[in-house]
């Protein structure tokens, strides 16, 4: 497996999850073409995954690839701010714009005119904010609170989020518009969960940054530790990984890291209870190793039979309520309802 391993650093003072992102998994390799043709172009970047996949390290590897990487790389986490104060952080104002405003500053756009600007949760921000987002993306331009001259900008653009923007469109909650012009380029990055050939080698290189702070440089993981580590739910992700072996480094007593030395958090990820519809265990991981089975054999047609069946069974619990079934699936109504009339379970209007 570790011949097999992609990791590209950045360098700065960032945490050590921050600088390294590890490709070992194939779901994970899968999105490094992509990843590596995009960045030397100036095309505007989304980049969807949950909280701890490492949506900002993916934004700087893509800032660093390109023609900008000697120019500034802004990070805007838009939940950080209030509503009132983020119109001010991003555009800048002039003095005397508002109260408090003593003087004139610049926002985040013209801090990285020339090189990148990461907005960080970007589907936080506000109807009244995604409106002038939009514009500066289309006129290449800011105008500061209080000011009446635009300043030209030369600045690129990366989105990320943690939340369902198409479905945040469907329930009116960001413009679709904005929507499309973010997502020249999307870049989706799965939870740790969904690609565990990347959680041992991720695992092994934490252990040798903290092992080396710790004064001992080679840490080993016993192999029950390793089990532990792979059937983990890391509802946390990345973020949840370095936690854990960061503490299990400061409370071994050698070198070895066994099972005892892990706070692993025994509640199930969000959504796993929902994802398996019963109590208990059974999730996702279980499905697949039926699905596995299904392949090995060579059922015909078994993504559709999967599909249908997916479909059948959430329209069945949800008492044939299409607006349910549609959350249940996760895709919209419009979806659910071509679906069921192009399978007979629906009459024609």
């Amino acid at each position: 497996m570790r011949e097999k391993i992609l990791k590209f650093e950045i360098s700065s003072q960032l945490a050590v999850r921050a600088r390294t992102f590890i490709f070992s998994d194939p779901r994970s390799r899968a999105l490094l073409p992509l990843i590596e043709q995009t960045a030397p172009s100036d095309a505007t970047i989304l980049i969807t995954g949950e909280t701890g996949t490492g949506k900002e390290l993916v934004a700087r590897y893509v800032h660093q690839s390109s023609g900008r990487g000697d120019r500034p790389f802004v990070a805007v986490n838009c939940g950080a701010f209030s509503e009132a104060l983020i119109e001010s952080e991003l555009f800048g104002h002039e003095r005397g714009a508002f109260t408090g405003a003593l003087n004139a500053r610049e926002g985040w756009f013209e801090a990285a005119n020339g090189g990148t600007l990461f907005l960080d949760e970007v589907g936080d921000l506000p109807m009244s904010l995604q409106v002038k987002l939009l514009r500066v993306l289309q006129e290449r331009e800011v105008v500061r609170i209080g000011a009446r001259r635009p300043v030209s900008l030369d600045v690129r653009l990366i989105a990320a989020t943690n939340v369902d923007l198409r479905a945040a469109v469907d329930a009116g909650r960001f413009r679709e518009d904005l929507y499309y012009r973010l997502g020249v380029v999307t870049l989706p990055l799965l939870p740790l969960r969904d690609r565990r050939a990347d959680i041992l080698p991720l695992a092994r290189h934490f252990l040798g940054v903290y092992g080396s702070k710790a004064g001992v440089p080679v840490y080993t993981l016993d192999p029950d530790t390793e089990e532990a580590l792979f059937h983990h739910t890391w509802s946390g992700n990345i973020r949840e990984l370095e936690n854990v072996i960061q503490r299990a480094v400061l409370v071994a007593g050698g070198p070895t890291i066994e099972p005892s030395h892990l706070a692993l958090d025994r509640r199930a990820a969000p959504g796993r209870q929902a994802e398996s519809g019963v109590q208990g265990e059974v999730g996702l991981d279980q499905v697949r190793d039926i699905v596995s089975l299904l392949i090995a054999g060579n059922e015909p047609k078994l993504l559709d039979r999967l599909i249908d069946l997916s479909v059948r069974e959430a329209y069945a619990l949800s008492n044939q309520n299409q607006i349910r079934t549609a959350q249940a699936l996760g895709v919209t109504r419009n979806v659910i309802r071509t679906y069921l009339k192009n399978a007979g379970l629906l009459g024609a209007d």
